[in-house]
């Protein structure tokens, strides 16, 4: 083999004899670190979202460096389906729009958006409605009526105006519900609880928060201003969504004050 491959007999036993070099070694830690992050993300965090974990943690390297890690360890995020419409517009309209596609807030419970889809199951479908509050997309599951809020909605059957809700429920889809598959009502209760509460909310990077996690991301928000946020006194107002696949169904949309 050295004779066809023109290497000296010396040079390769020096090469078979010698350590890994410093590079290597750095990159195979770093492999490791990499994997715990993906591991603890369910699998679902891609380089970006490792990255920022590792800045987090004091381990300071390049984004391409970590892709490249990745790509050679077998390791990748997981990406969310094509868009499929479920329902169609019915025509109806119960509600002014109060908030005007304006999607933005500078503190917490100013402005929440919110929407419902279905989980499979093989008991039946289960229905999950949520509520996000647009500051920190942050999900609050209040009840509109209990919160005292005042309905408002967009224009009917407009995916721009719900588009911050549909792309939760897009992450939820890609990152559990793609991914598992449920006996009864009670698992997919379960999985949702431990999803959203366990690890989207205080968990999970948000590429729109500065790569925090919503809980992250209001804690910042309250030590930077000194507040945790709100508008006291203040009523908010929820959007109610209404489609038509054989009959409509109602979910809170979006608040404002």
């Amino acid at each position: 083999m050295c004779r066809v491959l023109g290497v000296s007999l010396s040079g390769y036993y020096a090469w078979a004899s010698r350590r890994p070099s410093i590079r290597a070694r750095s990159d195979a830690a770093l492999v490791e670190r990499i994997g715990s992050i993906h591991a603890a993300s369910h699998g679902t965090y891609g380089s970006p979202r490792v990255h920022a974990e590792l800045c987090e943690s004091g381990v300071h390297v390049g984004r391409k460096r970590v892709a490249r890690l990745m790509r050679g360890a077998g390791l990748a995020g997981v990406s969310r389906r094509k868009f499929v419409t479920t329902t169609l517009a019915d025509g109806a309209r119960p509600a002014p729009d109060l908030v005007d596609r304006t999607f933005t807030a500078d503190r917490p419970n100013v402005l929440w958006v919110a929407d419902i889809t279905y989980v499979p199951t093989w008991a039946g479908f289960l229905y999950l409605a949520v509520v996000l509050d647009v500051f920190s997309r942050r999900v609050i599951g209040k009840r509109c009526r209990e919160a005292g809020v005042r309905p408002s909605m967009g224009s009917v059957g407009d995916a721009y105006d719900n588009a911050m809700a549909e792309s939760f429920f897009a992450t939820l889809e890609c990152e559990l519900l793609d991914r598992r598959r449920f006996k009864t009502q009670a698992e997919a209760r379960m999985a949702l609880f431990a999803f959203i509460e366990g690890f989207y909310n205080p968990r999970r990077r948000h590429s729109a928060l500065d790569y925090l996690s919503p809980i992250a991301f209001e804690r910042r928000h309250a030590g930077d201003r000194g507040t945790t946020g709100g508008v006291s006194g203040q009523p908010l107002v929820c959007r109610r969504a209404r489609g038509r696949q054989g009959q409509a169904l109602p979910g809170a949309r979006s608040a404002r004050p």
